[in-house]
C-alpha cells in the first residue's frame, strides 16, 4: 500500500503523524527518509502522540543520543537516528534486533537506508520530500521490504 500526503506547515506535519499511527499499528520497523531538515523528527512527534507514547513537545531528535524511547499504553516507540553512524559494527552495538523482540515495539529509523541490513528489516517506509519552503510531500509505503 502506498499513499501520498501533503503538509504546508510543521503543525500539519505533526497532525499527519498522528493520523499515520493508525496505518502503522501493525508495523515493526519504519524507515524515515528525507534530506536534513525535511521534517522527519517533526513527523515522529505526531506519530508518537498518535500512539499515546509522548506529547509532541517531548519528542526531540536523537541525532547525538542515537535512540529515544517513548512508552505508550499499547506501543513502545523507538526513534532511532543513524546519521552519525558510518560502519556496520557501529550499527551492531545498537542492538536493533533486541528492540524488535517486544510485541509492543515500533522502530522509527532515520537514515536507515545507509545500511542494507536495516533495509531488510523494514516493513514500512515514509519518504518526506521538500517541495516548497514549508510544503512537504509525504509518501507512506507499507510492505516496503
Amino acid at each position: 500500500m502506498t499513499r501520498d500526503f501533503f503538509s504546508h506547515s510543521a503543525e500539519e506535519t505533526i497532525e499527519l503523524g498522528r493520523q499515520l499511527a493508525g496505518p502503522l499499528q501493525h508495523t515493526r520497523v519504519v524507515l524515515l527518509r528525507g534530506d536534513l531538515g525535511a521534517g522527519k523528527t517533526t513527523l515522529v512527534k505526531g506519530i508518537a502522540e498518535g500512539f499515546g507514547a509522548a506529547e509532541a513537545d517531548d519528542v526531540t531528535s536523537p541525532t547525538f543520543t542515537l535512540i529515544h524511547e517513548y512508552h505508550g499504553p499499547d506501543k513502545d516507540i523507538f526513534h532511532i537516528d543513524l546519521y552519525r553512524l558510518e560502519k556496520p559494527g557501529e550499527l551492531e552495538s545498537l542492538g536493533l534486533e533486541d528492540l524488535m523482540l517486544g510485541e509492543r515495539s515500533v522502530l522509527l529509523i532515520e537514515w536507515g537506508e545507509k545500511f542494507p541490513r536495516v533495509l531488510k528489516l523494514s516493513d514500512a517506509e515514509i519518504v518526506i520530500e521538500r517541495i516548497g519552503h514549508d510544503e512537504r510531500k509525504v509518501r507512506l509505503t507499507i510492505g516496503a521490504s
